[in-house]
């Protein structure tokens, strides 16, 4: 017991760099949860590791409710959001008309100028291709009977020997249920007229609303970068300019590459002598805006259409071009064109088309990439921001450094699995602390410079 206490009364001499590592040391194993990585009991530890699992998926439930209840409000929506979308893709690609129009007339007469003459255009395509598909139509028909009745007489033979009489009962069958289902066709002949006049409303609103966004588009981005206030302001700014940057290079970086695509295959259309090769040149444009899924619809419907209409021979050159352009445009045209505008890897390109697709059908399908184009910037701001915030921080950088240093401290504490020392104090017969710097026989006595022996720990 006395043996404890002169140790006791013998701590306060300790040198103050000890004392300091001895009470660093004490506090590491009284309080081991102060830092996520301590070295504890393995039941602690495990408490920990669900404590974080809990809270992260406490905290992902909320996140994918959120974007559960928004997607929800687009749905309840969609009359008003698709004119809103589509409108915002139009007005980047006609912006740059417009601000060179600006140059030598109004704003609102150049907005207008812009957007009537995209109109025009359209229109003028249109007129154009219609014509021709209504007069070949007639013969693709007849084709498409000759065809089908090639194939029947070839499956007839070996080795399938499908017999002509099971050709009209499936026939019959199939008769049967298209009368059955008439009441069905009829409801869906009156939703088709309705389909058709939401179509008009939606392209009228589309029209107005790009003739807004294209006159004022540029007076939007600062208005609501005032109205968010001054902390929010140069992150709103520098976010929309990404956002818009990132959707009018995707739309014209997609343009270029339909129009290569449409062009390629309508030249192969025409050294074949397929019919309606304006309408499939045009089907090809448009179907390059929905990525993977619109060129292969289109390429299979233009190999069906030259099967038909051709024959098999000339059917499989038309596949040959359809599967070499479609290669120059994924390893060429892509990286190119594409690749700064989008960087978005496949699988997330098809699979945003899937879900967009089979949530709002075919607007949703040609809107997917440039929706999942720009949640990928705001993830990529939000990255930003936070390395930003957690390395460029001199106060974050030395608070790190102190945590990485209190951890290898204790994880050498932990591997040599040794008490702390007590630091041991040398005294004279009267009780006196000695230097604790030897001498040439010793310790040194700090007043009278006589030396003795240092303190045996098993000696009371």
């Amino acid at each position: 017991m006395a043996r404890v206490n002169r140790l006791t009364h013998l701590r306060r001499w300790e040198p103050k760099g000890l004392e300091a590592l001895r009470v660093r040391n004490d506090d590491a194993r009284r309080a081991p949860d102060r830092d996520p990585d301590s070295v504890g009991d393995r039941s602690e530890v495990i408490a920990r590791g669900f404590r974080s699992t809990a809270a992260f998926a406490g905290r992902l439930l909320l996140v994918m409710a959120a974007l559960g209840a928004v997607l929800w409000l687009v749905g309840k929506l969609w009359v008003g959001v698709l004119p809103l979308l589509l409108a915002l893709i139009l007005a980047s690609v006609l912006q740059p008309v417009a601000r060179l129009l600006r140059s030598f007339m109004p704003n609102g007469l150049a907005a207008l100028t812009t957007v009537l003459g995209a109109l025009v255009l359209l229109l003028a395509v249109l007129s154009a291709i219609i014509p021709s598909m209504v007069d070949q139509s007639g013969q693709l028909a007849e084709r498409t009977v000759t065809g089908i009745e090639q194939v029947q007489d070839w499956a007839s033979r070996p080795p399938l020997n499908i017999q002509d009489q099971q050709v009209n009962k499936a026939i019959d069958q199939l008769t049967t249920k298209i009368q059955d289902a008439s009441g069905e066709i009829g409801k869906g002949v009156f939703s088709g007229v309705a389909a058709v006049g939401s179509a008009f409303v939606t392209a009228l609103m589309t029209l107005v609303l790009t003739f807004f966004f294209v006159r004022d588009g540029d007076r939007f981005l600062p208005w609501v970068s005032h109205l968010s206030g001054r902390a929010a302001a140069p992150h709103i700014t520098a976010l929309g300019t990404r956002l818009w940057s990132t959707l009018s290079g995707y739309v014209r970086s997609q343009a270029i590459i339909s129009a290569v695509d449409a062009t390629l295959i309508g030249i192969g259309l025409v050294v074949l002598g397929v019919p309606m090769w304006g309408a499939l040149a045009i089907l090809t444009f448009l179907g390059g805006f929905v990525p993977i899924v619109g060129a292969v619809t289109i390429g299979t419907l233009s190999v069906l259409v030259a099967l038909v209409s051709v024959g098999l021979t000339k059917a499989l050159i038309l596949l040959g071009i359809v599967l070499f352009v479609q290669n120059v445009e994924g390893n060429i045209l892509q990286p190119i064109v594409q690749g700064k505008a989008m960087q978005l890897h496949e699988g997330i390109v098809l699979l945003s088309v899937a879900v967009g697709g089979s949530m709002w059908g075919i607007p949703g399908a040609f809107l997917a990439v440039p929706v999942a184009a720009s949640v990928v910037v705001v993830l990529r701001y939000l990255n930003e921001q936070v390395d930003l915030r957690s390395m460029d921080d001199p106060e974050t950088r030395a608070r790190r450094q102190d945590l990485l240093e209190d951890e290898e401290t204790r994880r050498e504490q932990e591997e040599s699995r040794e008490p702390t020392a007590v630091v041991p104090v040398c005294v004279d017969s009267d009780g006196q602390p000695l230097d604790p710097q030897p001498g040439p026989d010793g310790p040194r006595d700090r007043g009278s410079g006589a030396t003795v022996e240092g303190l045996d720990p098993e000696r009371g």
